[in-house]
C-alpha cells in the first residue's frame, strides 16, 4: 500500500512562535490567532479528501489536526516522530539570544551548515531524517492511492521534504521556512518523492 499523495501541514501559531522563541519539544499551545489559521486551512484540506490524519504528539499539532478531524469525520493518529527538532536547553530562547551565546552557531545557520541546537538537543539533520522516516511509514502504510495529511513542525518538516526530494541538508534555506498553518502536498516514490506544491495558506489566514 502507498497513499498517492502527503500532506505536510504545520499547525497554526503560538504566542511562542510570535515572539520568536525556540520552542522544540516544548509543549506550546496555540494562540487565538493559531486556532483561526487552523480552522480556515481545515477547509481547504478537507477538499483533497483524506483518508488518514496522523500528528505529531506535541498539542500545537494535535490541537490544528483536529480541526480537519472535525470537518471529516477522520481520527487523528499520533506519531510521536513528527515533532519538532529538539533543542535541548535552548528551549523558549530567541533567536538573539542564543546567537549572542553561541556564534558558531549564528555562522553555521547562515552559511546553511547544520550543527546541533545546544549540547543536549538534534542536529537539522537528525530531526529531519526522524520526521521523514515517519512520513515514509505513513505514506507506506495508507491505502493505494489515497491522502493522508501528517501534521507537524516547522523546520523539521521542511528538512524533512528536503530529504525525500533526495537533496541534501542545506537544500533546506533554498526552500524556505513554512508558514503557521501552511500545507505542502508532496507525491510519494520511494525514497525519491516529488513535491507537487508548497507553502500553502489559507486566504486571510
Amino acid at each position: 500500500m502507498t497513499a498517492a499523495r502527503v500532506v505536510a501541514w504545520r499547525h497554526g501559531e503560538t504566542a511562542w512562535n510570535a515572539e520568536g522563541r525556540y520552542q522544540g519539544q516544548a509543549d506550546v499551545a496555540l494562540n487565538p490567532k493559531g486556532r483561526d489559521q487552523a480552522r480556515a486551512a481545515a477547509v481547504r484540506i478537507a477538499a483533497l479528501q483524506p483518508a488518514r490524519i496522523v500528528s505529531s504528539d506535541l498539542s500545537r499539532a494535535s490541537d490544528t489536526a483536529w480541526e480537519l478531524a472535525r470537518r471529516t469525520g477522520l481520527v487523528v493518529e499520533v506519531e510521536p516522530r513528527l515533532q519538532e527538532i529538539n533543542v535541548g536547553d535552548w528551549v523558549g530562547m530567541t533567536n538573539d539570544e542564543v546567537f549572542a551565546a553561541h556564534p558558531d552557531f549564528a555562522a553555521d545557520l547562515r552559511a546553511g551548515r547544520d550543527a546541533r541546537r545546544s549540547a543536549t538537543g538534534e542536529t537539522g539533520a537528525q530531526a529531519g531524517a526522524r520526521v521523514a522516516e515517519a512520513l515514509l511509514d505513513i505514506a507506506e502504510s495508507s491505502p493505494d492511492g489515497s491522502t493522508v495529511v501528517a501534521v507537524g513542525h516547522g523546520f523539521a518538516l521542511r528538512v524533512a521534504m528536503v530529504f525525500l526530494l533526495g537533496l541534501d541538508y542545506a537544500h533546506n534555506l533554498t526552500l524556505g521556512g513554512l508558514w503557521n498553518a501552511s500545507w505542502s502536498v508532496l507525491q510519494p516514490g520511494g525514497e525519491s518523492w516529488r513535491l507537487v506544491s508548497y507553502n500553502n495558506v489559507a486566504d486571510g489566514a
